[in-house]
């Protein structure tokens, strides 16, 4: 699809209260495209940057999240990622 996520740290493993920033990329595109950001059974997007930030991860920040990007024609989205918060 041409999108792509990682996380920093690596992995997606984070310690309790611990920064966590994930981060998404698109290899191909003009202009700047609208990402949004989503954690698996959670409706509302978290996000709608090109970076999400976890300030102070909590247990309840595990799970699997992914990065949606619209060209306006079509959305292409990352492979979950699962976060562990330690």
């Amino acid at each position: 699809s041409g999108v792509s996520l990682w996380a920093q740290p690596p992995g997606g493993q984070v310690v309790l209260g611990d920064r966590l920033v994930l981060n998404c990329s698109v290899a191909m595109g003009t202009g700047p495209l609208p990402f949004s950001w989503h954690q698996e059974g959670s409706g509302a997007p978290l996000g709608t940057g090109p970076h999400l930030e976890l300030q102070h991860a909590g247990d309840n920040d595990s799970g699997h999240y992914q990065c949606q990007v619209s060209n306006g024609d079509s959305v292409a989205e990352t492979v979950p990622m699962n976060v562990t918060v330690l």
